[in-house]
């Protein structure tokens, strides 16, 4: 299935707006509700524990959660057990879930400590056993219907049962069933503005380092660089701890900035200069926002790798990070691009997802929505297989688990 059908995500979010982990699902065209089949939720699930695990053995996604709409089929399966217990979440109906057989299954997992959800918390009114098969039910909201929702979540309130709510469509609806407790949140809502939201613009610590960046791609003598850098020792600490976490198997770790300029050269260090400038924003839709934009850059960098020089791979990698500095900054994104030096052809990936870089962004933003009927069109003008994109949509997440932000 790999091979034909592209890997997409949504992440589930706690009421902070932390990334807990993610749902991965096939692609499918907007509007289509049919169910995976068996073979394609066995597929999916072995091909995450493929591309999660290393030679040795070791999950790459750290405490990341992994969900799956499951089969029952799927709670038989030998590749379960290639997964973490404590990272996995299924998925499954009430109908399947009424089943003796999968009923049980699902009780075994549970003592395994897998996560077992019940899609559809109404089905609770009609067959309460239900509750002794999962760990969690889902409330899918919606403007029709919150109240009722919200009614059956009042009553399951006092049980162990976890909750996640899905289709919220607003942030009001988020912040109520944040008040009320809700454990986690399924869906896109985070794309979206909070209404009222305040222009944040460029706080001191990003101010520093966009006049650093700027220092950077004008190769500035590492001595003149290392006298900025000498004012916040937070952000020299985290610059360094980013670098040494990013896996470029040197053998040694970098021990100062000088070092890194000598061992890597000036375009990598722009690279990490353009993280610490997303993850010091103090926007409250910070979290879920800036791990979003370090998976979309890796993404959109590992598509372009095979295309284009190392340089311009970098740049698609800055191009990513910088695609959400709008949302995280509160202001457009061609005021944002006042204050940033960047070559036109990232500015113009940034503002039109056009030119040479603009059709990789535009891929690595479609891979974060589940009925998505772009990715197999992007993918196509450029000429990228569904096995290309979907190895290197799992590796980013991987890659983007290992930064220490």
């Amino acid at each position: 299935m790999q091979d034909v059908n592209f890997i997409v995500r949504e992440p589930l979010l706690d009421p902070k707006q932390s990334i807990l982990g993610y749902e991965l699902t096939w692609q499918q065209p907007e509007g289509t509700t049919e169910a995976l089949s068996d073979a394609d939720t066995a597929n999916l699930a072995s091909y995450s524990a493929e591309k999660f695990t290393d030679t040795e053995g070791t999950w790459l996604l750290g405490t990341t959660l992994l969900f799956f709409q499951a089969t029952p089929a799927l709670l038989q399966e030998e590749v379960l057990k290639a997964l973490p217990a404590k990272n996995l979440f299924l998925t499954l109906g009430p109908q399947e879930l009424a089943m003796p057989e999968t009923a049980e299954a699902a009780k075994a997992l549970k003592k395994e400590g897998v996560s077992v959800i019940l899609r559809n918390a109404e089905a609770l009114a009609q067959d309460k056993t239900l509750l002794h098969a999962v760990s969690h039910v889902e409330i899918r909201f919606g403007p029709a219907d919150f109240a009722t929702q919200a009614r059956i979540y009042a009553a399951l309130k006092q049980s162990p049962i976890k909750m996640i709510g899905r289709q919220i469509t607003d942030w009001k609806e988020f912040d109520s069933c944040a008040s009320l407790g809700l454990n986690a949140f399924v869906g896109n809502l985070y794309m979206t503005t909070r209404p009222g939201t305040q222009a944040t613009g460029l706080n001191p610590v990003q101010g520093m380092i966009l006049r650093l960046m700027d220092m950077v791609r004008k190769n500035t003598d590492v001595r003149q660089l290392e006298d900025v850098l000498k004012r916040d020792a937070a952000l020299s600490y985290k610059l360094l701890k980013y670098i040494n976490s990013a896996g470029f198997g040197l053998g040694t770790e970098i021990q100062s900035l000088r070092h890194a300029v000598t061992m890597l050269g000036y375009s990598p260090l722009y690279r990490w200069l353009s993280v610490l400038l997303t993850t010091a924003s103090t926007s409250a839709q910070s979290p879920v926002l800036m791990q979003t934009a370090i998976v979309r850059g890796r993404l959109a960098e590992l598509l372009g790798s095979s295309f284009l020089p190392k340089n311009e791979a970098e740049n698609l990698f800055v191009a990513g990070m910088f695609s959400l500095l709008d949302r995280l900054l509160g202001m457009p994104m061609e005021q944002v691009l006042e204050n940033i030096p960047l070559s036109e052809q990232v500015n113009e990936a940034l503002l039109t997802r056009q030119g040479i870089f603009g059709p990789f962004l535009a891929l690595a933003e479609a891979c974060e929505k589940g009925n998505n009927d772009k990715i197999g069109a992007l993918a196509d003008s450029l000429f990228i297989s569904a096995a290309q994109v979907n190895e290197a949509h799992l590796s980013a997440m991987a890659w983007a688990q290992g930064l220490k932000l």
